[in-house]
């Protein structure tokens, strides 16, 4: 077992370094000029150089690739100044030569815009994204295995054609186009009725008191949780048609128990296996779906920055969201793969 999880830990490391790689030489051949944008078209060639310097922009790309990952490393080589301490807030290992190895958090470098730590900007803002992922997935696994129960019981009637209809429909919008729709219809033209609003924040200043405003999740979560409510609701009614066929299934019915204690104690118990294991992996992915969700309802999380980011091509803030989404994807998959291998024996020996 120790072997399986070194394993898996050695993959997801390998999985983030390449990540990183990508990442990186993705926003170093975009255009824009850095120095422009931290210091504007106006200023002198002096203090222009001096951003570049320290930017490290002036040397071979190699070279700017191995900075970022000395910075990005929890275990780095530093100059012991000062300025570098005060800088990464590091802990000294022992020296190496002129320079010392630390221990210190990943350094995401600075915003071009703000001049603000990324990681600083990801910590206030990932809390409303993780909320609005975590309500969406809960909103998607409560409706999704009710609605895949009923049209399983209720296989080749109207009830049954009509979710089939509607969760390939789910599937098929795309989230950005259901979250306009959602936020004209709901939050603008209805929202005398539903009192719901096309934007807003989980936390807002009211009257000068920040209160927690539930309301304000509902419209975004209600659209990032369709898609994947329109893929359990297929999932479940395709293993609930399967289990309701089993010999034990009509055991059970032969003993006289209700058909509810058959359906629910019995049948629904085994069919939800493949649902948990689509489930398991989601929040990562739902986390990752929520940006263009943030930014249509102007939902304050780190998607919402990131796009924002983007059009201002601060790509160290884009940067760090990127990592930190890969980051979350890689360690959700992780948790999931030890768990199916303590699980399931057969999972550790392939």
């Amino acid at each position: 077992m120790l072997r399986f999880i070194f394993n898996r830990l050695l993959y997801g490391c390998v999985v983030l370094l390449g990540t990183v790689i990508v990442v990186f030489f993705i926003f170093n051949v975009l255009p824009g000029d850095p120095v422009n944008m931290m210091a504007g078209q106006r200023t002198d060639v002096a203090t222009r150089e001096a951003i570049s310097e320290e930017l490290g922009l002036s040397l071979p790309i190699h070279q700017q690739l191995f900075f970022y990952l000395n910075d990005l490393s929890p275990i780095s080589i530093h100059d012991n100044t000062e300025q570098t301490k005060e800088k990464y807030h590091y802990t000294s290992l022992f020296p190496v030569g002129s320079k010392v190895l630390v221990l210190k958090a990943p350094y995401l470098r600075r915003s071009f815009q703000s001049n603000k730590k990324v990681s600083e900007i990801i910590s206030e803002n990932v809390e409303g994204t993780f909320w609005l992922a975590f309500s969406a997935m809960i909103f998607a696994t409560i409706f999704g295995i009710t609605l895949g129960t009923f049209a399983a019981l209720r296989q080749g009637t109207w009830l049954d054609h009509t979710l089939i209809t509607g969760s390939v429909i789910g599937i098929s919008i795309p989230p950005f186009v259901l979250g306009a729709l959602m936020a004209m219809i709901f939050g603008y033209y209805l929202s005398d009725y539903t009192g719901l609003n096309s934007t807003g924040h989980l936390w807002e200043y009211i009257g000068g008191e920040k209160r927690l405003i539930i309301k304000n999740l509902i419209l975004p979560s209600i659209t990032l949780g369709l898609s994947p409510m329109a893929i359990i609701v297929q999932l479940t009614r395709s293993s609930m048609i399967e289990v309701l066929t089993q010999d034990y299934i009509r055991t059970a019915h032969a003993k006289g128990l209700k058909p509810m204690v058959v359906v629910f104690k019995h049948a629904l118990k085994n069919a939800l296996n493949p649902v948990i294991t689509a489930v398991s992996g989601w929040l990562a992915s739902l986390m990752a779906g929520a940006f263009f969700i943030e930014y249509i309802f102007a939902w304050k999380g780190l998607g919402s920055v990131t796009i924002n980011a983007v059009y201002n091509l601060d790509f160290p803030v884009v940067m760090g969201a990127t990592l930190f989404v890969a980051l979350v994807f890689i360690i959700t998959n992780l948790m999931v793969d030890i768990l199916y291998g303590i699980v399931d024996p057969r999972v550790r020996i392939r």
